[in-house]
């Protein structure tokens, strides 16, 4: 399938859904999947009863079952909708793949890059649409902040540090890099356009033996940029915002504002060439704050959208299955560093064209 850049002008068909996994984020994707025009959600599926009793009040006439395999096999199913626990992803996504369906999984794509590799070798060859909820690649903010990097307007990009904490919701099986650097990993990779060739990572687990609380990620890239990543659950405030640092310019992106999501900052240190001191070699530059209109649509929705668009046109989606291996491969070097006490590790890139 090729990369469709375009599809503003898209003609959307109906898609029939149905949607595996009800809980807090599954009830969300439903939701919003319900109020998509291009879609039609037929069944639900979720192994508690309470959950599809539920979503049988909320939306009539939508088909409630118990087992996920038995949507496979329906004829009135186009795409099937994955938001389970991480653990059940590879078994239902290579399944539905296999039932010749289109497939949205959410992060991460599955526990391991073996399980990914397969996943996505065996949707291509089956011509399967198959793409990972990483919604901050969705992002109003995030494709405008794209748009900054890509025209050059904030230089070359020195580095990017990103912050996910919040006090709670502690997990019990994955630990919070697991939970939480998906997110920005995406971002950063999708961000900057390559892939980083050494990843650290260190976290204490304070709570609970053996699940770290708090961890904080590095990514190296070739050309000397820097990524970093800190996650946590275990923090007094809730912090959900993204720093890039460029030559000309430097820009904020903070998610938990309602508005003014960017900030771009004509700030910078410019090297002088009629300089009489060392002094006088380096100078700060302040300029203006620009505050660029940066839509407000939900990104959830406009992900759930250009999932059915990559469905109906045949077309590989932002966040494909590829970008969820890559964050994947990114997330097993990181953790095997922070199992080595934070020694750098080199992903494993393997040829996926």
């Amino acid at each position: 399938m090729s990369l469709c850049r375009d599809r503003t002008s898209i003609t959307l068909k109906e898609v029939k859904i149905a949607q595996i996994g009800l809980g807090a984020w599954g009830k969300n994707l439903l939701r919003n999947f319900m109020a998509q025009p291009a879609a039609r959600v037929v069944i639900v599926c979720d192994e508690s009863p309470e959950a599809l009793e539920a979503a049988a009040r909320s939306y009539p006439g939508v088909e409630a079952v118990q087992d996920p395999f038995a949507v496979f096999s329906r004829a009135d199913v186009d795409a099937v909708v994955i938001a389970t626990p991480p653990a059940s992803h590879f078994k239902l996504a290579m399944a539905a793949v296999e039932a010749g369906k289109d497939v949205f999984v959410e992060k991460p794509l599955v526990l391991s890059s073996a399980d990914g590799t397969r996943l996505v070798a065996r949707a291509d060859e089956l011509g399967r649409v198959l793409m990972v909820g990483h919604i901050m690649v969705h992002h109003p903010a995030s494709l405008k902040l794209k748009e900054y990097i890509d025209s050059g307007e904030l230089g070359r990009i020195y580095y990017v540090y990103a912050t996910r904490v919040n006090l709670g919701k502690v997990r019990d099986i994955e630990n919070a890099m697991w939970s939480f650097a998906p997110h920005d990993i995406s971002l950063i990779v999708f961000l900057l356009g390559k892939r980083p060739v050494k990843v650290s990572a260190v976290g204490q687990a304070y709570l609970q033996k053996g699940i770290q609380d708090v961890a904080f990620v590095t990514l190296q890239f070739p050309d000397d940029t820097l990524g970093h990543i800190h996650t946590s659950w275990l923090d007094p405030h809730k912090d959900r915002n993204l720093t890039v640092v460029g030559s000309k310019k430097m820009v904020l992106f903070d998610d938990t504002r309602a508005t003014e999501k960017i900030k771009v900052y004509d700030k910078g240190v410019d090297a002088r060439q009629d300089y009489a001191t060392y002094g006088e070699y380096l100078s700060l530059r302040t300029g203006d704050i620009v505050i660029p209109n940066v839509p407000t649509s939900e990104p959830l929705s406009l992900e759930c959208r250009h999932f059915l668009e990559a469905v109906q046109s045949r077309t590989r989606p932002r966040s494909d299955g590829r970008s969820g291996l890559e964050v994947l491969r990114i997330l097993e070097a990181a953790q095997q560093s922070m199992d080595s006490g934070g020694k750098p590790v080199e992903p494993v890139w393997e040829d996926e064209s």
